[in-house]
């Protein structure tokens, strides 16, 4: 059961990007009477409900899928480094002195 929150406290509008991870979830909820939506993902749907339920209890409304379009294992993956080519010399090596 791992939820990972992408954005807290955030505009509901947010969920709608495109570069979300498709197991993304845009969730409502109710904190001293003001209402709030987060976006967090996790492999099952019920994993999300069950964290925000037990944290938040009678104040969680709602939870529904985002936009994103992304597999998650390629959501927010750095590109792979390029290894520098080394430069050859300007000069050519010089013979060993004996």
């Amino acid at each position: 059961m791992t939820v990972t929150i992408i954005a807290e406290k955030c505009d509901p509008k947010a969920a709608d990007d495109k570069q979300l991870p498709n197991n993304a979830y845009l969730i409502q909820y109710e904190v001293e009477g003001k209402v709030v939506h987060d976006i967090a993902m996790s492999q099952k749907a019920v994993d999300i409900f069950d964290h925000y339920y037990d944290k938040y209890k009678k104040g969680f409304k709602w939870l529904k899928q985002a936009g994103g379009q992304l597999r998650p294992n390629l959501w927010n993956a750095k590109p792979p480094q390029r290894k520098k080519k080394k430069r050859s010399s300007a000069e050519p090596p010089q013979p060993p002195k004996s």
